[in-house]
C-alpha cells in the first residue's frame, strides 16, 4: 500500500516537471549548440530521478570526453536508466531509440532535435539503416548510449545482447564504455506503475579500446562486453 500511496504523490509531481523541461528543452535545442546541452541535461536528469523518490550516485569516473566518441553501453532496467547515465556524462551524448518513442508528439520531436536515431527492432532492412546513420556519427566524434539488450528486463536479470552494437564497435573501433545499473528495476518495473523510492547507482567500467577487441569476432566483443556489465552490477 505504501508504493500505491508514494506513487500517487510522486507521479503528478515528476509529469508535470516533465512537461515543463519539454517547453526548455525545446527552446534550449533550437538557440544552444549540441555540444553544450549537457549543462542542461545533467542537472534535469537528475532532477527526473530525485522527483521519482530516487537519490543517484555514481561509482568511478566517465572517461575523458577528449578521446571520444565512446559506445556506453549498459543493462536495461527500466525508464530511469536513460537519466542515471545522463546524470554524469560531461559531453554531448545521443542515443539509438525504439521508433515507439518518437510516436509521441512533444516526446518524440524532442528527442528528434536532440539527434536521437530511430530503429524499427522487428525489421533488420530498417534497423540496418538506423545503425548506418549512427555508425555515420560515431566517425564524426559522436558518442551513443545504446543498450544492447534492445528492451527493459522483465526478471531483474540482465538479457541476451544483441549483435548491433558490437557491429558499430567493430566498424568504427569506437571505445566501449560498461555500465552497470543497479537499482533500477527495482525502483520501476515495466508493468508497474507504482514507484519505490531508493538509490540508484550508476557504476562506470574501464572502458574498453579497440586494440582490446579489433582481434575478436562480433560474437566474442559482444559476450566480453556483457561478462563486464555483469561484474559491474555484481560488484
Amino acid at each position: 500500500m505504501f508504493r500505491g500511496i508514494i506513487s500517487l504523490i510522486l507521479w503528478p509531481i515528476w509529469f508535470i516537471f516533465f512537461a515543463l523541461t519539454m517547453l526548455i528543452f525545446y527552446i534550449s535545442f533550437l538557440l544552444v549548440p549540441r555540444s553544450y546541452l549537457h549543462y542542461l541535461i545533467r542537472p534535469i536528469s537528475w532532477l527526473y530521478c530525485l522527483l521519482a523518490g530516487q537519490w543517484v550516485k555514481r561509482e568511478n569516473q566517465p572517461p575523458n570526453p577528449k578521446k571520444q566518441p565512446y559506445l556506453y553501453l549498459f543493462n536495461h532496467g527500466s525508464m530511469f536508466d536513460q537519466f542515471m547515465i545522463a546524470a554524469f556524462i560531461p559531453h554531448y551524448i545521443t542515443a539509438v531509440g525504439a521508433i515507439e518513442q518518437f510516436r509521441y508528439p512533444i516526446w518524440g520531436t524532442i528527442m528528434r532535435k536532440y539527434g536521437v536515431i530511430p530503429i524499427i527492432r522487428q525489421e533488420l532492412k530498417q534497423a540496418m539503416h538506423s545503425l548506418s546513420k549512427a555508425e555515420k556519427a560515431l566517425n564524426k566524434g559522436i558518442s551513443f548510449l545504446i543498450s544492447p539488450e534492445g528492451t527493459r528486463t522483465l526478471t531483474g536479470e540482465l538479457g541476451q545482447f544483441k549483435k548491433g552494437p558490437f557491429h558499430l564497435a567493430k566498424n568504427t573501433g569506437a571505445t566501449i564504455v560498461p555500465i552497470g545499473l543497479i537499482g533500477a528495476f527495482e525502483a520501476k518495473k515495466k508493468k508497474d506503475w507504482r514507484l519505490t523510492p531508493g538509490v540508484l547507482i550508476t557504476r562506470f567500467g574501464e572502458p574498453i579500446t579497440k586494440t582490446e577487441f579489433e582481434h575478436l569476432s562480433i560474437e566474442e566483443t559482444r559476450d566480453l562486453v556483457r561478462k563486464r556489465i555483469q561484474q559491474l552490477i555484481n560488484s
